[in-house]
């Protein structure tokens, strides 16, 4: 199923959902918007987009960055390398006081779910093991109404499979989604509060499991809801500035993350 027909059917459980949340007159409303949501144009992955580079000096101490989740884990929505949340963190650490030269892949895949987290954090721990890894997951999870806590639970054993690996992990949880221009009120404000609720739980899985967490919905959503121009022609995936927002939320835990892994290699 193309990501598209599996966000149209996800925005179409939601919109059913709404139903019981609302009269009769405010589903006929949800109904229709779930289907104009459906029928719009999504951005789609850049299968031309590096998911292996290496930025910094030559003489930067490394860093093995490896990157899981969804489409943003991706960057969906852009077309360069240097504009993706990879090429941006990446590059945002190259720059950095303690400079490193970052080796960044992803093995993220575009429509993931927490579910899908445990394939990519095998091909994350295939061949040499990666110092820090960035988790962004939650986003299908929440559009697709699953249980907050079966979410969270699929993520924390993740965190826990890579932490036991010896690889610090960070995960930004579900972004704000009550900030997508893809989909009109009120069923915006049932995703919003779908996202709310796995982001929550996330939190709470990710620590117990070891990793640190960084709130994408609090940190970084009223950005996105007072700046259309954070998301992508399709209003629903970020654009170069919303990734940009996004990796410098990301910045300082990752910086952390990665001095600790620095600590412990040497």
């Amino acid at each position: 199923m193309t990501e598209r027909n599996e966000l149209a059917v996800r925005l179409g459980r939601a919109a059913a959902l709404s139903l019981l949340a609302g009269t009769v007159g405010g589903a006929v409303v949800l109904a229709g918007q779930a289907i104009a949501a459906r029928s719009r144009e999504y951005a789609q992955p850049e299968l031309g987009l590096a998911l292996r580079a290496t930025v910094g000096r030559a003489d930067a101490p490394p860093l093995r960055l490896v990157l899981l989740g969804d489409s943003s884990a991706l960057g969906v929505g852009v077309e360069r390398f240097e504009e993706t949340i990879g090429g941006q963190l990446a590059q945002l650490l190259a720059e950095a006081p303690a400079g490193r030269r970052v080796h960044l892949s992803s093995v993220g895949v575009s429509g993931s779910r927490s579910t899908d987290l445990a394939t990519q954090v095998a091909r994350a721990l295939l061949g040499e093991r990666p110092d820090v890894a960035v988790i962004l997951i939650g986003a299908n999870d929440a559009t697709g109404l699953a249980r907050p806590a079966d979410a969270a639970a699929y993520l924390g054993s993740a965190v826990r499979r890579l932490r036991e690996a010896h690889v610090e992990v960070v995960v930004g949880t579900c972004p704000d989604l009550g900030a997508v221009r893809a989909v009109a009120s009120p069923l915006r404000q049932v995703l919003g509060w779908a996202g709310r609720r796995v982001a929550r739980a996330q939190t709470t899985a990710v620590l117990d499991a070891g990793g640190s967490v960084v709130d994408l919905g609090t940190e970084t959503g009223p950005v996105f809801r007072a700046d259309a121009g954070t998301l992508c022609h399709d209003g629903f995936h970020p654009s170069a500035d919303g990734y940009r927002v996004w990796a410098h939320a990301l910045l300082p835990a990752v910086e952390a993350a990665a001095a600790v892994a620095y600590r412990h290699h040497h």
